[in-house]
């Protein structure tokens, strides 16, 4: 009977490294690796590690997980490393012996630094960093990658606020995440929208405050906030001739002082929609009813499509000129536009309105597939990488530098991660510092024991909040 026990950490690796115990020098004691992403189109804003550590570090190996796992290693045609996992077991209670620094989360760094080393704390398990590279590197990539993306999109939404509103107060609402839908697994909607609410504080992703409590010490506090909204079905349930009517319901059981409901209005034709139901037959509701509505196109080319509705709305129901010279449409109508959007399309989005003389303030976003799903760990060339080994006592630098790409060139040594006297972030070889404190890299995993357990708020703070 093979294993179906998906926490078995010592089948949350590749295959291959079942066999490299067998492959480092003789008289290996320890082996350093070290994280990061090696290029990218923006800063990394590192997050993700504690989530990791929780749900797999903090549980012991057992002999059960060594068994499970021999059966299965073998029958697929590996050694496997019996003699070592249960010497781990009877020496170490089964947990780890490692030592994992990194960076605090909500970090943020320039591409190319180290944010994660990791070595082994006992001589004996040299073999065990980089039998944990692929869970550790995947653990690292994908919410840091997300969080990153999120960080730059919420840059591009300041900067339009800062030159177009009266205001920046509304920026941790305007960019809403849609992506559960659409992300590949639970867990990855788990972190990937968590790492969004890095940023910001509108999601419709439920499994990111289930993930905000279980990892990051939200149990008590609501991290984000969404609204009552339409979606297709309910508003082509009344069928293409009761639109209208589909639209008042929204306003009926939703509108109200201080309430915001979203309606997506072009199942059929927003043209329409706007110019007819909501801007004629609804407008005196809308107008009077103490909140906000907010219209959501699904379709066609979002910038066209937003500049060309915000017009429209501004000729329905009027608007005034800020402070910053820009059209603001009043407090009871507003735009969402969730269709479509990723970096590139966001900025155009922007530009397009604030070219047209509309406050980036009229619109908020939703980003699903582009925020959780179209990355990779290429998106920013993340890498875990062997940079130094001891043998017999002596450290050694270690290293790749293949002629053929030399973007894939890894770094040397222990390494460390220091702001120079500019203030700038940068890598050096830790034997270089003066002092053990000027090191970024912060201890947080050692030996079987969490040692930093920090909250979405403090993270959030040091992001910039």
């Amino acid at each position: 009977m093979y294993s179906n026990n998906l926490k078995n950490l010592i089948l949350n690796s590749d295959s291959y490294k079942t066999s490299h115990w067998l492959q480092y020098p003789p008289g290996s004691q320890y082996m350093s690796s070290y994280v990061e992403a090696r290029r990218g189109d923006y800063d990394v804003l590192f997050f993700g590690l504690q989530a990791f550590i929780k749900e797999y570090l903090l549980s012991p190996i057992t002999q059960a997980d060594i068994d499970d796992a021999e059966t299965m290693v073998t029958a697929h045609g590996l050694p496997f490393n019996r003699s070592g996992w249960e010497r781990l077991v009877t020496k170490h209670g089964g947990l780890l012996p490692v030592r994992i620094q990194a960076v605090p989360e909500g970090t943020v760094a320039p591409a190319s630094n180290v944010v994660c080393q990791i070595v082994n704390t006992d001589p004996e398990f040299y073999w065990l960093p980089s039998y944990l590279e692929t869970a550790l590197l995947r653990a690292i990539w994908y919410p840091s990658t997300v969080a990153s993306l999120s960080f730059y999109c919420k840059k591009i939404i300041h900067s339009a606020l800062k030159k177009s509103a009266d205001s920046t107060s509304g920026l941790p609402f305007k960019l809403h995440d849609f992506g559960a839908r659409g992300a590949s697994s639970m867990e990855s909607v788990a972190l990937g929208s968590l790492a969004h609410l890095v940023n910001f504080s509108g999601t419709d992703s439920m499994t990111a405050l289930v993930s905000a409590s279980r990892w990051y010490g939200m149990e008590k506090e609501m991290p984000a906030f969404s609204i009552p909204a339409a979606e297709h079905s309910t508003m082509t349930a009344w069928g293409r001739e009761r639109e209208r009517d589909a639209y008042a319901n929204m306003l009926e059981q939703f509108g109200g002082e201080d309430n915001i409901v979203a309606v997506v209005s072009d199942s059929y034709d927003l043209w329409n929609a706007i110019d007819n139901i909501w801007g004629e037959e609804l407008k005196e509701k809308v107008e009077t009813m103490g909140g906000t509505l907010v219209i959501r196109p699904d379709s066609g080319e979002p910038a066209k499509v937003v500049r060309e509705a915000l017009e429209r709305l501004a000729v329905k129901f009027g608007y005034t000129i800020n402070s910053k010279g820009y059209r603001l449409l009043p407090d009871c109508v507003r735009l969402i536009q969730g269709d479509g959007i990723n970096p590139q399309s966001l900025g155009k989005i922007l530009d397009t309105i604030m070219k047209a003389g509309y406050s980036a303030d009229n619109v908020t976003f939703g980003m699903g597939g582009g925020l959780l799903q179209q990355v990779n760990r290429d998106t920013m060339s993340w890498a875990m990488k062997a940079s130094a080994i001891q043998i017999d006592g002596q450290w050694h630098d270690i290293f790749k530098d293949p002629i053929t790409s030399r973007s894939k060139r890894s770094k040397k040594g222990r390494l460390a991660l220091i702001k120079d006297s500019s203030g700038q972030i940068k890598t050096v070889k830790e034997d270089l510092l003066t002092q053990a404190s000027d090191n970024l890299l912060q201890d947080v995993f050692v030996d079987g024991k969490l040692l930093v357990d920090d909250d979405l708020t403090t993270i959030r703070q040091r992001a910039g909040w």
